[in-house]
């Protein structure tokens, strides 16, 4: 026996990972669509941030567009899952396209919150990445109400009309530790800060950032796959360093695993963001067991059963076509 059989390899599977309900019921939409009206059909945005499932879909008929103006009248579109400020809907309603609405149910709900709080005057500090889509969407509901804070070092920058109408808002993919501070931090600026009626990160982030914590205490490195524009994902490997992971890389899939990443390790923690079909896991597991990383454990710290119906529009087409 070789010296190196002697050092147990083995990989750490973070649980809960990849599919949440929102990207798994974005991702239906866009595949029913297709079966049910033929393609092409036009997609405004990526439908979620991974670049897998949109190549995936494109080579199905999906046509990726950046704005509604590149569809043709009258044609179908579907907005993502990220959501659309309300100028989109009324830009697609000039143009008579036939809109099928994929945006989350949870990022709905922060939109709702955006314009209750609107309405009622308040100030409101969206805790969130600038330029992200979600962003921009929630934005769009109340502009002239809504100012971006971008973590906790943005803090400063804020200023309100009246610091006794403050309330503030996120999007729902970021680092809830940060986000956390980030609203102690406002909170000692204006102490009669208002929350929003339940927490806006989602319970996949959460559910995820849990996961890669619990397993990134033991890896010596964390493997996060992801697309490099998935706020979740960066995330998790942000989360796994805080947590002390010595190294963590985003990678889309296991061909972008550099082999020098693995040298000294013994423990690889592995996980994926909320919008990574299981089969990419699959590979850099089969990716690591070729190196040796044949002992797999799944660490579970949550359990997940939430799924959301599909988009109204699409439902009652699906409901004629099956009466047929």
């Amino acid at each position: 026996m070789g010296h190196m059989s002697a050092i147990a390899r083995r990989i750490l599977l973070a649980a809960p990972r990849g599919y949440c309900a929102g990207v798994d019921r974005a991702v239906q939409t866009v595949e029913k669509a297709l079966e049910l009206y033929g393609p092409p059909i036009y997609v405004r945005k990526q439908i979620v941030h991974n670049k897998h499932v949109v190549e995936t879909l494109e080579k199905r008929g999906a046509i990726f567009v950046e704005e509604n103006d590149e569809v043709p009248e009258g044609a179908i579109v579907i907005f993502s899952a990220h959501g659309v400020a309300p100028t989109v809907h009324e830009e697609a309603r000039r143009r008579s396209l036939r809109t099928i609405d994929a945006t989350c149910p949870l990022v709905t709900k922060v939109h709702n919150e955006a314009k209750r709080f609107a309405r009622e005057d308040y100030d409101i500090l969206l805790i969130g990445h600038e330029g992200h889509e979600e962003v921009i969407g929630t934005t769009g509901e109340a502009p002239e109400h809504i100012q971006l804070v971008d973590g906790p070092d943005d803090v400063e920058n804020v200023q309100v009309r009246d610091p006794a109408k403050v309330a503030w808002l996120s999007q729902t993919t970021l680092s809830v530790d940060e986000t956390n501070a980030t609203v102690a931090k406002l909170r000692e600026r204006f102490p009669l800060l208002v929350d929003p009626p339940s927490d806006d990160i989602c319970y996949a982030t959460q559910n995820r950032q849990t996961a890669v914590k619990q397993i990134a205490k033991e890896a010596q490195l964390v493997i996060v796959v992801g697309s490099t524009n998935s706020s979740n994902s960066k995330r998790l490997v942000e989360v796994a360093l805080e947590a002390g992971a010595d190294a963590a890389y985003l990678v889309d899939k296991a061909e972008e695993i550099d082999e020098a990443w693995l040298e000294g390790v013994t423990t690889v923690g592995l996980t994926s963001g909320a919008s990574v079909p299981e089969v990419l896991v699959r590979g850099v597991l089969e990716w690591l067991a070729e190196r040796g990383f044949t002992e797999v454990e799944e660490v579970r710290s949550a359990e997940e059963s939430l799924m959301f119906a599909l988009p109204p529009e699409l439902r009652r087409d699906l409901r004629v076509a099956s009466a047929r």
